[in-house]
């Protein structure tokens, strides 16, 4: 027997059916990603703001449309994460104001909610881009409203199926729509996430067996406070972590990585070998990396050597475990100490990644900070959060990341009882670049004016690795290349980090510029990076050259021009 409505029960299923597809499918998505950077991250954000959603749903006692409707718009908007994570819970938000009134869920309905989250979503972005999750959205809701128009009594699941077709012919003209995608290969990743939703909850009317569990995430600075306590030193059988890149010059078949596998789990254990190209990417924990080493020489030449000694860095997480424990209850004691006071006329809350950053916005007086960034983009409920913690009238936000501009304005939009000013700072400089603008003599709105003119003036370039063989930016990419990242466009690729430093910065430089600010992170070494800013120095003899630690995983190199 066909069924022709939706009730509440059955619309649960079908989003936490929706979640979990999306889950099972995230690391392909994020490796949609058009930049071959290491930290394409558009599957995590969509899951994880979904996984929010999902969690609330999961924990209703008595189901009911209003309820539904809540939990799913609430928890969304609460844990949205990225571009695509907030567009995917604006998309929530519009269909649940259609669905909230409605006992059941009939084909008329289901269009108008289709409608209305597209309508909503494309109210949400300043400047909505078509070929992306908004072009996928769009495509299926007017689909559906297409098949009543031909056919007022058609029935839900035909309705369902047409429109989950539409949807995925849609996403697959969206490199038509974008060149950037077409010139990398891809679709779009956010609306890959979104079809994969569609997918997961129409198996779910469709009655296909499907997983209903949602287990409670488990938050990051919960894993931080558990894993080092949960490994001794005496726990590490292979003392360092060895890591290199192959340049292949002979023969390399699928029987010699079998080979050369074998040879190294006899020698080690956490194994990882990746070929792709000519190159092969080995990672293993042994006692004699020499030895690892020697081997792999008999297959080419070696580049991005890493040898960590894992009972040192053992040594050193225990300690910083305990000062990072020691920072977070001096701050919650800060924090309840400032509550207490009359709030001040201005406050900061700024995004950060690495110690050496999150220093410099901390020198700079920013009074609360979101560790986050590239590698993990804060959700809106993280805004929240700080916007609570910071006692202030007025309160600016530095996102300083194009990716979570929309999360910090959103949770603007759920603030009642402070101002809160987003400056839309796309990168950690723009962000310092901001706050060192502040004058305290002037209004939060002049100030906001001053600060929105001066980011513009800072070119960032950011220096990581290729994850993958790729073709953008009329730039032929290999897996394992270094690449250095302009603001808007992939700048410079080559074999070493130097070299391609010096171009991104030459590709930087105008007339106008007077400073040059280099952050190196955590995988540099201070003697290198002063060695780097001494041929910079060399190079522009007219500008001021700024060396700090940033500290900040995965980018080798922060580099700023202004």
């Amino acid at each position: 027997m066909s069924v022709n409505t939706i009730d509440a029960s059955l619309l649960a299923k079908m989003f936490l059916a929706g979640a979990k597809n999306l889950e099972s499918k995230k690391e392909w998505i994020n490796e949609l990603n058009v930049f071959p950077v290491p930290d394409g991250d558009t599957g995590t954000n969509m899951t994880m703001t979904i996984m929010a959603a999902a969690r609330e749903v999961a924990a209703i006692d008595q189901m009911e449309m209003p309820l539904l409707a809540k939990a799913i718009s609430s928890g969304s908007l609460r844990g949205a994460r990225g571009n695509s994570g907030v567009i995917l819970s604006q998309l929530f938000r519009g269909f649940t104001k259609v669905i909230r009134d409605e006992e059941e869920i009939t084909p008329v309905i289901l269009a108008a909610s289709l409608q209305k989250a597209v309508e909503t979503a494309y109210k949400a972005v300043m400047k909505p881009k078509e070929g992306t999750i908004l072009t996928v959205a769009k495509g299926a809701a007017d689909k559906a409203c297409a098949l009543l128009e031909e056919n007022p009594d058609m029935d839900l699941h035909t309705m369902m199926s047409e429109v989950l077709t539409c949807a995925e012919e849609v996403l697959n003209r969206t490199p038509e729509m974008l060149p950037v995608l077409k010139e990398a290969g891809v679709v779009d990743s956010g609306g890959q996430g979104l079809l994969q939703v569609l997918k997961g909850a129409f198996d779910a009317f469709c009655g296909k067996e499907v997983d209903y569990s949602v287990t409670p995430g488990v938050s990051p600075s919960a894993v931080a406070s558990t894993s080092s306590g949960e490994v001794s030193e005496a726990d590490i059988k292979f003392g360092y972590c060895t890591e290199f890149i192959i340049m292949l010059e002979k023969e390399y078949t699928e029987e010699t990585e079998m080979e050369f596998k074998g040879f190294l789990e006899s020698i080690g254990d956490s194994i990882v070998v990746v070929s792709d190209d000519g190159i092969v990417k080995v990672h293993v924990h042994t006692n004699d990396p020499g030895v690892a080493i020697t081997r792999a020489l008999t297959y080419g030449s070696l580049t991005r050597m890493k040898i960590d000694n894992m009972r040192e860095e053992h040594h050193e997480r225990l300690i910083k475990d305990a000062e990072k424990v020691a920072a977070q209850q001096k701050a919650q004691e800060e924090a309840s100490r400032k509550e207490k006071e009359p709030p001040k006329e201005v406050g900061f809350i700024s995004v950060s990644i690495g110690e050496g950053i999150a220093d410099i916005f901390r020198d700079l007086g920013v009074d609360y900070l979101i560790e986050g960034g590239q590698t993990m983009n804060p959700s809106t409920e993280d805004m929240l959060t700080a916007i609570e913690k910071v006692n202030a009238k007025n309160i600016f936000i530095l996102p300083n990341n194009k990716n979570i501009i929309l999360a910090a304005n959103q949770a603007k939009t759920l603030t009642e009882d402070k101002n809160i000013i987003v400056i839309p700072t796309r990168t950690i400089p723009q962000g310092i670049t901001a706050v060192i603008n502040y004058v305290a003599e002037k209004s939060p709105e002049e100030n906001a004016a001053v600060m929105e003119e001066e980011i513009k003036r800072v070119r960032t370039g950011q220096l990581t690795y290729a994850v993958r063989d790729t073709h953008i930016d009329d730039k032929t990419i290999q897996a394992g290349d270094i690449m250095g990242v302009g603001d808007h466009a992939i700048l410079a690729v080559g074999k070493e980090i130097d070299p391609v430093a010096e171009e991104t910065v030459a590709l930087m430089m105008n007339d106008e510029a007077e400073l040059i600010s280099i952050y190196y992170g955590e995988d540099m070494k201070e003697d290198e990076a002063e060695a780097l800013k001494d041929r910079i120095e060399a190079l522009y003899p007219d500008c001021d050259v700024e060396l700090n630690y940033g500290g900040q995983p995965i980018y080798y190199y922060i580099i700023s021009v202004e």
